[in-house]
């Protein structure tokens, strides 16, 4: 089972996903924030048990209960969907610290737009901050980890270029079949989560 309409940015920490879908969004698309993000904002405030630099499993355990209620909460929409991260990024980060199969994480699932974009590593734009603690080489890491699963579960992986936001953004829209009069009239119109 898939969803074709809804499609994930994924790849490398600080490789301008969020930019981009600032940019999907200013577009008039649905978008979805980052699940990681958000649980980071959420701990930063509390006792930090799951932030993913103290529990990488609780934090990715969170990340997968989030993101599959991200995606139940846009089932119903009838445009495009655009996920900063989503279900099979967080799969990864739990198979990553529990060494459980990611086929079986996944498995109750519905799949995304066969599609999926990735971020490459951009050491000129990589910041670290207080959600973002980890260094370029552990996400350079991650980067990998995830190129290499969204491949083996079949997704054609397309490496965004190192071009600016809305090049980005127009290779996207391009590379889904979405030309600018379907986005203009109204297939594409939404909001963000």
């Amino acid at each position: 089972m898939t969803h074709g309409r809804h499609v994930v940015l994924s790849g490398c920490s600080g490789g301008g996903k969020s930019t981009l879908l600032e940019e999907l969004a200013r577009r008039g698309f649905s978008v979805v924030a980052e699940p990681g993000r958000r649980i980071v904002e959420e701990e930063l405030l509390g006792d930090g048990g799951a932030l993913p630099w103290n529990d990488l499993a609780a934090f990715a355990e969170r990340a997968l209960d989030l993101a599959a209620r991200d995606r139940a909460s846009v089932a119903g929409e009838a445009g495009w969907v655009f996920f900063d991260r989503g279900l099979v990024d967080a799969g990864v980060a739990l198979s990553h610290a529990t060494r459980k199969p990611l086929i079986t994480l996944l498995a109750p699932f519905a799949r995304y737009h066969p599609q999926v974009f990735l971020t490459p590593p951009w050491p000129d734009i990589y910041r670290r901050d207080d959600g973002r603690q980890h260094g370029l080489e552990e996400a350079v890491a991650e980067y990998e980890r995830l190129h290499d699963a969204y491949s083996k579960l079949g997704y054609e992986v397309t490496v965004l270029p190192k071009v600016n936001v809305e090049q980005r953004a127009d290779l996207i829209l391009h590379n889904v079949g979405i030309t600018a009069a379907r986005a203009a009239d109204g297939r594409g119109r939404g909001g963000g989560r």
